[in-house]
């Protein structure tokens, strides 16, 4: 049963659809729907989000995602057992992430971690093929970013005091805006082949 306090102090509204917080009926949830997905043939989107998920579940691994995948809005700290492949977008944003270890290695479209707690961006994906996100965090450096984003690149509002470790190809903007440093132009294109406007 949904509690009326729950309601009234969570940021968004819940899901009536699935049962709210009560131990092992989430996990229940979780595992039923996984299972279909792969009845299913693992087509389309997989969204495990606003789930209060501490971790991922292990037979995640092996799936490959067929569209695109949705854990944000849990308490996550890492990525451990996320999909193997994912053909589309990964959305891991407003978790408690520290690493991104368990990433998948490539993705064709979109990479969102922003609005976690990660002090690295060791384990990113090595390419993304769409935008990849990764403002609001705790990044004192660039380093361990994906070597190339097929378009916009945001790392703003971090702790960033060198653009060293950036992409080396960014086919959109680069958004490096409201960290520890205000960065020129000139500094970014030093480290970076931007296709678009560099927003500093």
């Amino acid at each position: 049963m949904i509690k009326l306090k729950d309601i009234l102090f969570e940021n968004n509204p819940p899901n009536l659809l699935i049962p709210h917080r009560i131990e092992g009926r989430v996990e229940k949830y979780v595992q039923a729907k996984i299972q279909k997905y792969i009845k299913d043939g693992s087509k389309g989107d997989l969204n495990l989000s606003k789930l209060a998920l501490t971790e991922l579940p292990h037979n995640l691994k092996n799936i490959k995602v067929g569209g695109d995948f949705y854990c944000y809005d849990n308490k996550l700290t890492s990525l451990d057992y996320a999909p193997s492949s994912v053909r589309d977008s990964f959305s891991c944003y407003r978790n408690e992430l520290i690493t991104l270890r368990g990433a998948p290695t490539h993705i064709s479209s979109d990479f969102y971690c922003y609005q976690n707690k990660l002090p690295s961006l060791q384990y990113a994906p090595i390419s993304v093929g769409g935008e990849f996100m990764c403002s609001t965090n705790k990044l004192p450096s660039l380093e361990g970013a994906p070597t190339s984003v097929g378009r916009d690149f945001m790392c703003s509002a971090n702790q960033l005091t060198s653009v060293d470790g950036a992409p080396k190809r960014v086919g959109g903007y680069f958004y490096c805006n409201n960290n520890t440093k205000k960065f020129t132009k000139d500094e970014v294109r030093a480290v970076c082949d931007v296709g678009g406007e560099i927003i500093i």
